[in-house]
C-alpha cells in the first residue's frame, strides 16, 4: 500500500482506522489527545517529581551555593576593610611627617630670622665695610638654611608621595585586579592635586 493515502480511498476501503489520511501512521484508538502535561491521570506522578526535584534543587542551594556566595563575599568585604584601614594608616602617617615638616620648617625660619636680627645688630655698630662682611656671611647662611629647608621639604614630599601611590596601587589592585605603573599613580595624583 501507499505511504500516502487520499481520503476518498480511506473510504472506499476502509483503511482510515489503520493509517491517518497523509502520514501513514497507524491511527491509536482510545488516545485521548491531551497534552502530557495536561492529562490529569497523571497529575500526581508530575507533582512528585515537582516536590523531588525542588527538595534537590533546595538543598543544593541551601548546602553549597549559597555558602560559597557567602564566603567570597564575606572575604572581600574583609580585603575591602583591611585595605582602607591601611591607607587610613599610610594617610595619618603622611598627615604626621607634613605636621612634623611644618614645625621644622617654622622652626628653622625663626632661627633664621633671629640670626639675622642680631647679625644686623651688631652689623649697625661696627663700621661700613665689616656691616658688608656680616651682611654676605647672613646672606650665605640664610641660603644653606633655605637650601636645608628644601631638602627637608623635598625628603617630606618625596616620602608621602611615594608612600601614597604604594597605597593607591593597592588599594588599585584588591580592588579591581589591575597592576597600575608607579607612572599613571604619579600623574593621577598630581592631577588630582592640581584640581583640588
Amino acid at each position: 500500500m501507499s505511504m500516502f493515502v487520499t481520503p476518498a480511498f480511506a473510504q472506499d476501503t476502509g483503511a482510515e482506522d489503520q493509517l491517518h489520511t497523509e502520514t501513514g501512521v497507524a491511527h491509536e484508538t482510545g488516545h485521548s489527545g491531551a497534552f502530557p502535561p495536561f492529562d490529569t491521570s497523571t497529575y500526581a506522578s508530575q507533582l512528585l517529581w515537582l516536590v523531588i526535584t525542588f527538595g534537590l534543587f533546595y538543598l543544593l542551594m541551601q548546602k553549597v551555593i549559597v555558602p560559597r556566595v557567602g564566603g567570597i563575599l564575606e572575604n572581600r568585604h574583609d580585603r575591602i576593610a583591611q585595605d582602607l584601614d591601611e591607607a587610613a594608616r599610610l594617610k595619618s602617617e603622611a598627615d604626621a611627617a607634613i605636621e612634623t615638616y611644618e614645625k621644622e620648617l617654622a622652626a628653622a625660619r625663626a632661627k633664621g630670622q633671629d640670626i639675622a636680627g642680631k647679625a644686623r645688630d651688631e652689623a649697625k655698630a661696627k663700621a661700613e665695610v665689616e656691616r658688608q662682611k656680616v651682611e654676605a656671611e647672613l646672606m650665605r647662611k640664610i641660603e644653606a638654611a633655605e637650601a636645608h629647608i628644601a631638602e627637608i621639604k623635598a625628603k617630606a614630599f618625596a616620602d608621602v608621595d611615594e608612600i601614597a601611590s604604594e597605597a593607591v596601587g593597592a588599594v588599585v589592585n584588591q580592588l579591581i585586579g589591575a597592576k597600575v605603573t608607579k607612572t599613571d599613580i604619579k600623574s593621577a595624583l598630581t592631577a588630582s592635586a592640581k584640581e583640588a
